[in-house]
């Protein structure tokens, strides 16, 4: 669906020259999708439904090792692809955004958070304050929703305070600072200079 509304109604979209799939990274974003979603999108999931601790251990396991990976690559790149804004990165960012104040709570993905790792907090920072997108953060919907429509893991749909993650990502960002370089690909290693 996200990669058709990139493009299908572009007659009816405001900016329809705005192509979040380019072709020219199409390899890229396919790479970092085929570790984020199982890991890192789907991961928060197989952590908070686990029916044993075999499975949870296996699943959150997976998920620190790819969010330290994260880490690694945009520490390195502006965007999760490369040197330009996609599709991965909404992929990305709509975990992200929801990550401290429901998933590490909720789903028990407490090995990491976005707000203690100052790269993904920025990263995270910087989508958020993109035109169009913290008017999209409903944060108390989202959590509204998360604690209160698992009534098996959320007997009493107590909805958390919360650390309030959204104020912090109202702080400014200097992801612009990074410079545009093109993406390792699978398995390449940064020479050295």
């Amino acid at each position: 669906i996200i990669k058709m509304l990139n493009s299908e109604f572009n007659e009816f979209a405001k900016n329809p020259d705005m192509d979040l799939d380019p072709s020219d990274l199409r390899k890229s974003m396919e790479s970092v999708d085929e570790w984020i979603y199982p890991s890192i999108n789907n991961g928060v999931y197989r952590c908070g439904f686990a029916k044993s601790q075999t499975a949870y251990d296996k699943a959150i396991g997976e998920l620190t090792e790819s969010f330290d990976r994260l880490e690694s690559v945009l520490s390195k790149q502006r965007y999760i692809a490369g040197d330009r804004f996609t599709l991965s990165d909404i992929r990305l960012f709509v975990t992200l955004v929801r990550f401290d104040e429901v998933y590490v709570v909720y789903f028990k993905t407490n090995t990491r958070s976005v707000a203690n790792s100052p790269v993904l907090l920025n990263y995270v920072r910087e989508i958020y304050q993109m035109p169009g997108v913290k008017e999209t953060v409903n944060m108390d919907q989202i959590k509204l929703h998360y604690y209160c429509s698992h009534p098996d893991l959320n007997t009493y749909s107590i909805v958390p305070r919360g650390p309030n993650f959204e104020a912090l990502l109202q702080q400014p960002h200097n992801r612009d600072k990074l410079s545009r370089k093109r993406p390792l690909e699978e398995g390449e290693e940064k020479k050295q200079e």
